[in-house]
């Protein structure tokens, strides 16, 4: 295969495709897969260098990713060293022909890991992260840096890549692949187990699709969040007249245990 020159032997601007008999080919496209949801991921705490598992919702989410690649082929399959990446990688199918990539790592975010903004911000009022940073973690210019080299490897393959990763390190690598500067991907948000393509449009970079999936997951995760508010609130309000939950009980009456849950403790 040939890349990045046309017919007649000059450079292109974008990453087309050439065959060994000149035919244009489609531009390659980047298809971003965020990891399944982990017990820090569903509580909004910053999770870079943190390697936690996925919770049993994360497994679920993460299979369905494999219903909706159905086995797509891609030249190249890239995925984080970390477990909540690669193992998200695993469930959709693609774990056989995966690479580890180490500038796919998320955000290291040094001393606020673990943290959520909110606490944050008690110390540091209206700190924002994109645009204060963290301390003793990763600056936002280094995490671009390794976002744009991802970008260069996928652009060296032969067909379309396959990248599973994190939050903030996939919306940086979106601002990149659009030469935005990296700050602008706290315009890109995007949900657990989505998907995601970068593509083009003739020369021009653009997104061609963004945080698929997540918003149809959001709703009734939204309902579950308000009937169990409303529950507790129920609860609290007649805690009087109603026995407490015996140890090991549950609000909804189902006990689920084992490694394979996921459920916080």
């Amino acid at each position: 295969m040939t890349r990045r020159v046309n017919p007649q032997g000059e450079p292109m601007n974008s990453a087309t495709i050439l065959d060994t008999k000149h035919k244009l080919a489609k531009p390659v496209q980047l298809w971003l897969v965020r990891h399944g949801e982990t017990e820090w991921s569903a509580s909004g705490q910053h999770t870079g260098r943190t390697d936690l598992p996925l919770t049993l919702e994360g497994k679920l989410h993460a299979r369905q990713i494999a219903g909706f690649l159905n086995g797509r082929g891609f030249a190249l399959v890239l995925t984080s060293p970390l477990q909540r990446a690669h193992e998200t990688c695993r469930l959709a199918g693609y774990g056989e022909s995966a690479i580890i990539d180490a500038n796919l790592r998320e955000w290291d975010y040094g001393e606020y890991e673990g943290r959520t903004t909110p606490e944050i911000q008690i110390e540091r009022p209206g700190w924002s992260l994109w645009r204060d940073g963290v301390i003793g973690g990763e600056s936002l210019e280094q995490l671009a840096n390794r976002a744009q080299r991802v970008i260069d490897r996928a652009l060296s393959s032969s067909g379309d890549v396959l990248v599973f990763a994190h939050g903030h390190i996939l919306r940086v690598l979106a601002a990149c692949w659009l030469g935005l500067p990296p700050e602008a991907g706290r315009l890109f948000a995007l949900g657990t187990a989505s998907v995601s393509i970068l593509g083009y449009e003739h020369d021009t970079r653009v997104i061609t699709q963004w945080n698929g999936g997540a918003k149809d997951r959001a709703h009734p995760r939204i309902k579950m969040a308000s009937s169990e508010r409303s529950n507790q609130n129920a609860t609290q309000g007649s805690r009087s007249e109603q026995p407490a939950l015996a140890s090991g009980d549950s609000a909804g009456g189902l006990e689920l245990s084992g490694s394979d849950t996921g459920l916080r403790k």
